[in-house]
């Protein structure tokens, strides 16, 4: 009986630590991905929300160089001053 109630105690002890530390647990990547997407769904339904998650969830990210390339694109006319504070907001979005 004894032993009984040490093995209990012991399960207690290590699931209760475990949940514990599930709790802490930060989302990962994919968590926060599919609740932006989902944030961003909005009030779409059925087949057009089913679609709308499926283009978000499989959309990459813009790298860097990509958003130069866009950025670089989109300034065409633009000098000095002008130019510079267009490219800085341009790339930090």
């Amino acid at each position: 009986m004894k032993n009984l109630i040490t093995a209990l105690a012991v399960a207690l002890a290590a699931f209760g630590t475990s949940a514990y530390a599930a709790d802490d647990a930060k989302p990962t990547a994919q968590q926060n991905k599919m609740g932006m997407c989902n944030k961003d769904a909005g009030d779409k339904k059925g087949d057009e929300r089913k679609a709308f998650m499926k283009t978000c969830l499989s959309a990459k990210k813009a790298t860097q160089q990509d958003k130069m390339k866009m950025c670089n694109k989109d300034a065409t006319g633009k000098k000095g001053d002008e130019r510079k504070a267009f490219m800085k907001d341009c790339l930090s979005k």
